[in-house]
């Protein structure tokens, strides 16, 4: 019998994983088995970290906001009471943005603070 010229798909499929781990450090961006379980190990941390993501910056808007509102010792003077009167009169501001306006205008969270208040 006349041999089997093999490795088209799996030298395809290493050369894909080569490029995914290439800036992976010493055999684990070198050795194929090594690199393919990291390759699992960084996609199982990137699923793990999205969500993480996602917690710690609702986290850091919440402090934010709670920051300037003790700050400029407003009508609330905290986070909850503020986000609660937010609710009671409807007004769809998410964390995101009220944190992005305790910033640039600080001036403009007070007047939608006393606006609730009324």
């Amino acid at each position: 019998m006349t041999r089997v010229r093999r490795g088209y798909t799996a030298r395809r499929r290493r050369t894909k994983l080569r490029l995914f781990a290439s800036t992976f450090k010493g055999a684990h961006s070198r050795l194929t088995r090594t690199s393919t379980q990291q390759k699992m190990r960084a996609l199982v941390y990137a699923h793990r970290d999205r969500g993480r993501q996602k917690r710690n910056f609702r986290r850091l808007w919440i402090t934010r906001i709670n920051a300037v509102t003790r700050e400029n010792k407003m009508v609330f003077y905290s986070y909850s009471r503020l986000m609660h009167n937010l609710y009671k009169r409807q007004l769809l501001l998410n964390r995101k943005i009220l944190a992005q306006i305790a910033i640039s205008n600080k001036n403009c969270l007070c007047m939608i603070s006393n606006k609730i208040s009324k």
